[in-house]
């Protein structure tokens, strides 16, 4: 049976989480340290025991999910995990799948997060931008309701059927929740984010982050990797770079990037990191494909069982 691999994005981070691999799993242990080294800090001190709002910086929450991330992968491998067949992550969760496929260097690839998540909080000063959830409307209804509002405001995850998260200025986006709710929309409310991500207020951030781009070793990955841009895997080393910085301007098209490893005949997937939040959206998208979580111990084991 085909398996796929998704890695979350932030907002998945918990203070703890992989604690319980420590003692079992040394490459646990081994990353968390190899990320401290990379970044000159103690990164491994916020994601064990935090304190909570220091870990949800965005600078901060990045890395700690990719070092996550990564660690439960090679945990999975050294466990006698197999290889999937494809793999996919949200927002900063493309940059753990890449990592994982051997795309990037796990050292490189958490120095590139940390500027990626520094880039993204000063690209728009506090409170001029906001993010908006918006449940029970199509795609389309939501982006012609972004369209017809006067200000900067567009689709930034186009996480599920019904289920979008808006991005821009924040009268913009207000404006575009009192249209959507207007239309129908089951909820439209506004999330607590430090920033309007996925949006063309992230042009300064994403010009920033071709410069480290550029600068980073990158390579074909040895697994598929589909985008968030276009739910295709990019050719060649310049087209990952090209996604990568569209990506922080452009929708995560969570639901396309689904369905496309379940078109490579994936019938298995595992959520690899904290939490449940993909495996939820996976059951709104196709119920026919079973996601397992290995962000816990017990979980771990259910899916390699």
């Amino acid at each position: 049976m085909s398996l796929g691999f998704v890695f979350p994005g932030q907002g998945a981070q918990t203070v703890g989480m992989a604690s319980d691999f420590l003692e079992s799993d040394p490459c646990v242990r081994e990353r968390l340290e190899e990320a401290n080294d990379a970044l000159g800090f103690d990164l491994a001190a916020m994601i064990l025991s935090g304190p909570a709002d220091r870990l949800a910086s965005t600078e901060v929450t990045q890395p700690a999910l990719l070092a996550v991330g990564i660690a439960l992968w090679q945990a999975w491998r050294a466990r006698g995990g197999a290889l999937p067949t494809a793999m996919a992550g949200h927002s900063l969760g493309e940059y753990t799948a890449l990592t994982a496929a051997g795309a990037i260097a796990f050292a490189d690839a958490v120095r590139l997060v940390h500027a990626r998540g520094r880039f993204m909080q000063e690209a728009s000063p506090v409170g001029e931008g906001a993010m908006a959830a918006i449940i029970g409307l199509d795609d389309d209804e939501v982006m012609a309701h972004c369209e017809a509002v006067a200000g900067v405001v567009q689709p930034a995850n186009l996480n599920a059927p019904g289920q979008v998260v808006i991005s821009g200025a924040a009268a913009a986006v207000a404006s575009a929740v009192d249209a959507c709710k207007e239309a129908g929309a089951r909820r439209a409310v506004p999330l607590n984010v430090s920033g309007p991500f996925h949006c063309e207020l992230m042009r300064p951030a994403a010009e920033r982050l071709r410069v480290a781009l550029d600068e980073t070793p990158i390579r074909a990955p040895d697994v598929t990797v589909l985008h968030n841009v276009d739910a295709l895997p990019a050719e060649g080393a310049d087209a990952i770079r090209a996604k990568l910085m569209e990506q922080l301007c452009r929708p995560v098209r969570w639901s396309d990037c689904a369905r496309a490893i379940g078109e490579r005949g994936v019938k298995r997937m595992v959520e690899c990191g904290p939490g449940n939040v993909l495996a939820g959206l996976e059951r709104r998208i196709d119920r026919s494909i079973k996601v397992t979580g290995i962000g816990t111990r017990d979980g771990m084991e259910a899916a390699l069982a």
